[in-house]
């Protein structure tokens, strides 16, 4: 395995100190992108909101802060991403506004129409079945409810085999039953917001 491959499986599954490491990059590296959430108002609060692939824990934190009234969930199939995520919300989980499960995005622990938000930063492209998954994420949000999608045009493009294109995703999102699917570019990044 070359090292980029090591560190692409560190960036999809972060495992000891390197994934660590690298959970603390991407708290980092994805900041903009929580500014950028932010400042487009996706998130009100009240929300029950989950965050799907969690990873270190600072969207969570953003969320919230945006967000103080609301309660904040988020999930990672990586046990040291749940580590790192608790660890950098350890208020917020000690009195019970944020929660941390280990857990996959194609079965999500929750029942139906729990979440009034659910995000996803930088990781719908590592998910396992995307067209699966997206049913799962829509099974949990409540009717009238968001689902947001922020990435990297550049990561969508090297990562995914489908569902790369901003049609193909729009025809996926259609196909589950979301009612209005919006997208913005900027910098880079793409902002797929599907209201159920």
């Amino acid at each position: 395995m070359t090292i980029l491959q090591r560190l692409i499986q560190q960036a999809k599954k972060p495992k000891g100190f390197v994934g660590s490491l690298m959970l603390r990059i991407m708290n980092m590296a994805h900041s903009g992108m929580n500014k950028w959430l932010i400042k487009n108002g996706n998130v009100y609060d009240g929300d029950i909101v989950l965050d799907i692939g969690c990873g270190g824990g600072k969207t969570l934190q953003t969320l919230s802060k945006i967000n103080p009234s609301g309660k904040i969930y988020g999930i990672d199939f990586s046990e040291q991403a749940v580590k790192d995520s608790i660890r950098t919300n350890k208020m917020d989980v000690a009195n019970g506004k944020v929660i941390v499960t280990q857990a996959s995005v194609s079965s999500i622990p929750y029942t139906d129409q729990f979440f009034d938000t659910i995000t996803a930063f930088q990781t719908h492209y590592f998910w396992p079945d995307l067209g699966n998954d997206v049913k799962e994420v829509f099974r949990v949000l409540k009717r009238g409810g968001k689902f947001i999608i922020i990435s990297e045009l550049y990561k969508i493009n090297y990562h995914m085999n489908a569902y790369k294109t901003k049609s193909e995703i729009k025809q996926l999102f259609e196909s589950v039953g979301f009612q209005s699917i919006h997208m913005i570019e900027n910098k880079g990044w793409l902002c797929i917001t599907g209201t159920k």
